[in-house]
This record gives structure tokens, C-alpha cells and sequence, in this order.
């Protein structure tokens, strides 16, 4: 094949922990051709069905029909409308549930497959006709890139951080599937805690570089990135991981069009793929990833294939949101940008995802001082917090001082100012909670990172004294207006465990902008393929 035919293929992807769909989003955009996904919840996989296959399971379910393109590996149940509220952690074992795989020989192109990887993984083990089909391509086309985000509570800074939980296996079996197809590449996208070490047994465990060894172990050469999305134009400040491995042939061919700077960031690359492959151990201060919190490292970034990550301009949460406001205005460039970007999606008549959550008045005092701290220095902002969570009694001088210019809701005496610290004190008093995490956007900085929990975070309009909306969530996301959020918009309790309804589908996602960003990275990576 020619290099000008090459150029012209359309390259091909898998996506897998694919959630409701952000990152296949971003790939298509890019104008990856996606092959298959899979994603273990129903809910989110509704919503991706919706979407990129057009499969609408939720008409299918009422019709007592089965959709085209997207399929059971093992589920309780036979009905459809009954397996998009089951409950994916009892999945029943092979030969014991309803299965639209196992024992058949179905061809997966172009399928969302609902399934945990783990059992994914044993059927293409164990099933002479799917190992055949994903034994070095994908029922018979070479596949270009497989990418995925494994789930990463456990890595998470706010979660267990825990080295032996269960879900910090899903890296290494996203690796295992890998090692089935063999792409030329592999994209692995995961929290930022996943940097940080885990102490146990009085041993640190970096997570990552296990991740990387993992990789290196099965051919590829991984570049281990710590980035922020803001960087890559969407609003929000949203720091990740980012794994981009190269199998060892395609690194070889485009390896002599690779500039200095490229030649810099495989250093380690070629060093960790070189030692593992001769057997011989590798210590963690002989590898490394590029920083972009580091100066030197975001330089060298900048002169690379990955440079479109850095280069954007931040957006505001204004720029996100704003024309959605009860007086609107005109759509920002940005959020113009999104729908065009990703305007092969369907047609939506008119916003959906705009269900506005209606809140109690002690809330909506609370939300209104959210947004008056996020104008104050941090000082008076903490002595606030510690009287609304009990530990303190009292506020300085000084920042009854600042606290005193503001307006504060009032319920039906509308927005006054206290006149003395006493009377500002006994508000506070009615406003105590346990939430430590809530607060106020930011009209004119990106948002804090997304959220699973709406009311984490509430609006920066003093007339808008509520959480986000599931569309100004996604909007923040980089999520255009088209792409429709499915199943139900929120859960609680004991559901939490098992349940990804709407806000949860859009915290969890690879923010799509972010996607798009690098899909063209990874393309220019392979033009360089001689």
C-alpha cells in the first residue's frame, strides 16, 4: 500500500470502559472509524447505543424488540426493558443467564458489547470462534488504536486508595484484551491519582508505572502523560493520566521521522520496552512522565505530535453555560464549535437535558454564600466554612469586613445586607451542613473538575440559586447540544454502588473535546509511519 493510500484509510478504534460514549465521541470527531466498545452498565450504555449506533433501546425495550448493534455478553434476563435497570454486578456466569454471544458466532463490528471485561475476556479464551476473530485484528481488519478509561475510583484521591481493590485489576486486563487484538496503538486514560503512591505493608506501589510495565510486557513502547483538559480547550480543570502506547514494528517504521524533541519523549520508552523485553528490572526513578506542571516538560511537549493538547486558550464556565441564563445571550464560539464539530449526531428538536432541579430556601441561602466566598480571599472563605460546619463559633473583624459588602438571599425579603456581624452569624447558624465539598462556579475561570454528584457544585448567577442541569454539565464536559443523555437523571443510596444515571454518565466520561484532541494527536503520530 502506497503512503498516500495509508494517509486516506480511515483508521480504525475500539473503545472499551466506553461509559456513555465522550470519548468514541471525541475518536469520531477525529474521524476514527469505531470497530466496537464495550461498557459494563446498562444505563451508561443506553445512552451510548442512543447516540453512536442509533439504537434506541428504550422504544426497542417498550416494543419487545432486540436491537441491531448492541448486544449481551451474559445477563438475567431475556427482555431488554428488564437488562437496562439490571444491576451488571450479578451478571450470572456462562451457561447460567441469557447471552447473545456465548456459543454463537456473532460478528462484533460495528456492536456496544454490555459486559464486564473480566468475563469478556474468558469468552475470547475459551471460544475458539471469537479467539480466531480477535487474534491479532478484529474479525479480520487490522485495528489502528484500542482506547479506554479503565474505572478508577479506587486510584482516585478521594477514594480508598486501596492497592488491592478489585477495580485496580482493570488496567491490566484493558492490557489483556490488547494483547488479543494488537493494535498499533492503545490510549489509557485514568485519574490523576493514579501518580500518586500507594503506601501498604510499609511498600510504595506506584500504580502507573506498574500500568507501564504492563504495556512495555506486551510489545508496546508507553508514554505516560499527566495533562489537564483545560489545555485542550475544554472548561474545566480536569487533570488526567494518559497512557499512549506503540507497538514495537509501528515505532520502528515511523521512528525516522520522529523530530528531536519526539526522540526525547521515547527516551524512556525505548529504555523500560528494551528492559523488559531482555527480562531484566527496571527501577522507577529510570522512568518517567512528562508533567505538564512541570516547565521543561510542557516545553518539549509543545514541539511534539501532542502539541495540540497544550495549545488552547482556556474557555470560561461563562463561555460554557452562559447563553442558557434566563436572559440569554448568543452561543459562544465555543459552544458553536461543539456543534459543529459533532453535528453527524442526530438532530435533537429542541434542548434536552434542561430539567432545572427545584431547591428548598435554606439551600438556595446556602448556594447564594457559595457564590459570594468564591469572591472572597481564601481566609474569610474558611473561617465561613468552619461556622457552617460547627467548628468555630466566631469570624475576624477582617472578614466581617469583606463579608459585609455583599447582598445575601433571603428568601421572600430578597437579597439584603447584614448590618452587623451578630445578625450574620445567627444566618450562618441556620445554615449549617456536613456537605465540605460544595461550591460555587466561577463565571469567568473553567470549572473545578466534574463531578458525579450535582449538587457538588451550583451556578454562578445570583438568579439562578441551584445546582447545574444535566445539559450545563455536559456542556462544561465539551459535550454539544445534540448528544441526548439517557436512562434516569440521578440515583441514591445503596443504588449508587451499581446505578450511572445522567450526572453520573457526564462526570464519568473522557470529556469529548478532550478525545478529539488526541484522536488528531495520535493521527499525526501515524503519518509519520513509512
Amino acid at each position: 500500500m502506497s503512503q498516500l493510500a495509508k494517509n486516506k484509510r480511515s483508521l480504525t478504534s475500539i473503545d472499551m470502559f466506553a461509559g456513555c460514549g465522550g470519548l468514541s465521541l471525541g475518536l469520531k470527531g477525529a474521524k476514527f472509524n469505531l470497530l466496537m466498545a464495550n461498557e459494563m452498565s446498562p444505563m451508561a450504555a443506553e445512552s451510548f447505543a442512543y447516540n453512536l449506533l442509533d439504537d434506541d433501546l428504550e422504544v426497542l425495550g417498550e416494543k419487545h424488540e432486540h436491537p441491531k448493534k448492541t448486544v449481551w455478553l451474559n445477563s438475567n434476563f431475556e427482555d431488554l426493558s428488564s437488562r437496562l435497570c439490571e444491576n451488571p454486578l450479578t451478571s450470572p456466569k456462562r451457561g447460567e443467564g441469557y447471552s447473545d454471544i456465548y456459543d454463537k458466532k456473532v460478528d462484533l463490528t460495528g456492536k456496544l458489547v454490555i459486559a464486564d471485561i473480566v468475563q469478556l475476556n474468558e469468552a475470547i479464551k475459551k471460544n475458539n470462534f471469537y479467539r480466531k476473530a480477535f487474534d491479532n485484528n478484529f474479525f479480520g481488519q487490522k485495528v489502528d488504536l484500542i482506547s479506554g478509561g479503565p474505572p478508577c475510583q479506587s486510584f482516585s484521591m478521594v477514594g480508598l486508595r486501596e492497592k488491592n481493590c478489585d477495580k485496580n485489576t482493570l488496567p491490566f486486563e484493558f492490557c489483556k484484551f490488547v494483547k488479543s487484538v494488537k493494535p498499533k496503538l492503545v490510549l489509557l486514560e485514568n485519574v490523576s491519582g493514579i501518580l500518586r503512591a500507594f503506601t501498604q505493608d510499609s511498600e510504595k506501589y506506584y500504580a502507573w508505572f506498574e500500568v507501564a510495565k504492563a504495556f512495555a510486557s506486551i510489545g508496546y513502547l508507553p508514554i505516560c502523560l499527566h495533562l489537564n483538559a483545560r489545555h485542550a480547550g475544554v472548561p474545566q480543570n480536569r487533570p488526567r493520566f494518559i497512557l499512549i502506547g506503540i507497538r514495537s514494528d509501528t515505532y520502528e517504521r515511523l521512528k525516522p521521522a520522529l523530530n528531536d524533541a519526539e526522540r526525547e519523549l521515547f527516551a524512556p520508552s525505548e529504555l523500560i520496552i528494551k528492559r523488559i523485553s531482555s527480562n531484566l528490572s527496571i527501577h522507577i526513578d529510570e522512568f518517567t512522565y512528562f508533567d505538564y506542571q512541570k516547565l521543561g516538560h510542557l516545553k518539549l511537549l509543545r514541539k511534539t505530535f501532542l502539541s495540540g493538547l497544550y495549545d488552547h486558550e482556556e474557555v470560561s464556565v461563562e463561555s460554557a453555560i452562559g447563553d442558557l441564563l434566563s436572559k440569554p445571550i448568543d452561543p459562544s464560539t465555543y459552544v458553536s464549535s461543539l456543534n459543529e464539530r459533532y453535528d453527524f449526531l442526530k438532530k435533537q428538536e429542541k434542548l434536552r437535558n434542561y430539567d432545572v432541579r427545584r431547591h428548598s430556601v435554606p439551600v438556595k441561602k446556602r448556594f447564594r454564600l457559595y457564590q459570594i466566598l468564591s469572591g472572597t480571599d481564601k481566609a474569610t472563605s474558611v473561617q465561613v466554612q468552619k461556622v457552617l460546619s460547627g467548628k468555630a463559633q466566631q469570624i475576624s473583624a477582617d472578614a466581617w469586613k469583606v463579608l459585609s459588602k455583599f447582598k445575601y438571599y433571603l428568601g421572600e425579603k430578597g437579597y439584603r445586607k447584614f448590618k452587623s456581624p451578630e445578625s450574620f452569624l445567627d444566618y450562618l447558624f441556620t445554615l449549617k451542613t456536613k456537605k465540605h465539598s460544595q461550591r460555587a462556579l466561577l463565571q469567568g475561570k473553567p470549572a473545578p473538575a466534574a463531578l458525579s454528584i450535582p449538587d457538588d457544585v451550583c451556578h454562578y448567577d445570583k438568579s439562578q440559586l441551584r445546582t447545574l442541569t444535566v445539559r450545563e454539565m455536559a456542556r462544561i464536559q465539551s459535550f454539544p447540544d445534540s448528544f441526548r443523555f439517557r436512562s434516569k437523571i440521578t440515583t441514591g443510596g445503596p443504588r449508587r454502588q451499581y446505578e450511572v444515571p445522567q450526572y453520573t454518565q457526564v462526570g464519568n466520561a473522557v470529556p469529548p473535546d478532550l478525545g478529539y484532541k488526541l484522536g488528531l494527536s495520535l493521527k499525526k503520530l501515524l503519518a509519520k509511519e513509512s
